[in-house]
């Protein structure tokens, strides 16, 4: 039997718990975040404030640190602050292209939720435009990715698309050079980013790359310049990467 306080915040069909500072402060400021319920000890309320001064959208309940140990996981680095909310409506690409002309991330069947929130927030950090997931074979949103990102889920546009071919397509109109990221590819990011015009990456999953159609439509397929040492980087260390290439200039 789960103790009561364990089925008074089981969240339903619609809703997360999102956790730790960053990720709770950033969902509170966020204008198209709906959330219900706020939970914080003592300490995480102060510290929340220094972050987000009040007031806020929404009254915090105290409670125990042990109370966050009967609806997380064990593993859950939550640092006495959690936030039941619901999942964020994703952005049309267009919308999103129009706001920035930044580097656009595809992820191609990555996943990991702590892969994804992972590119997330290296995706705040070198201003990318969106990062783009297909509706399928990507995961929901969850309280690990939310904390992975470190509040970026927030910040940074995620787009959701049936087809990521159809999505390349539409980046290749607007402007876009789409590039996928190739271990075997014959050349280096560095060596093909252009000058002239706003590059979109596409990054497969660790195990099996690039799917065919995705190959198949990019403008060119590239790599990153690592040793034999390792067969290949972790997706969300390779993004990270290349990224801060492109951001080189």
């Amino acid at each position: 039997m789960h103790p009561p306080e364990a089925r008074r915040e089981k969240p339903d069909h619609n809703t997360l718990w999102l956790y730790g500072l960053h990720a709770v402060a950033a969902a509170l400021a966020n204008p198209r975040r709906r959330f219900k319920r706020l939970l914080l000890t003592t300490e995480a309320e102060a510290a929340l404030a220094e972050k987000l001064p009040k007031p806020w959208k929404l009254q915090a309940e105290r409670v125990e640190r042990a109370r966050f140990q009967t609806f997380l996981t064990e593993d859950a680095v939550h640092q006495g602050a959690a936030l039941l909310a619901e999942p964020l409506p994703p952005v049309d690409l267009e919308d999103a292209l129009a706001a920035s002309r930044g580097t656009v991330l595809l992820l191609d069947q990555v996943t990991d939720p702590r892969n994804v929130g992972a590119i997330l927030r290296s995706a705040a950090a070198f201003g990318a435009a969106a990062v783009i997931m297909q509706d399928r074979n990507a995961p929901p949103e969850t309280g690990a990715m939310a904390r992975a990102a470190v509040g970026a889920l927030d910040t940074v546009p995620v787009v959701r698309e049936v087809n990521l071919s159809r999505a390349i397509v539409t980046l290749q109109k607007a402007g876009y050079w789409v590039m996928g990221m190739d271990g075997a590819a014959k050349t280096t990011l560095a060596a093909a980013k252009p000058k002239d015009r706003p590059v979109a990456l596409v990054l497969g999953a660790e195990d099996s790359g690039l799917r065919r159609l995705q190959r198949e439509t990019c403008d060119e397929l590239v790599k990153l310049p690592i040793t034999d040492a390792i067969e290949s980087l972790n997706v969300s260390v390779a993004a990270a990467v290349a990224l801060y290439e492109l951001a080189r200039g």
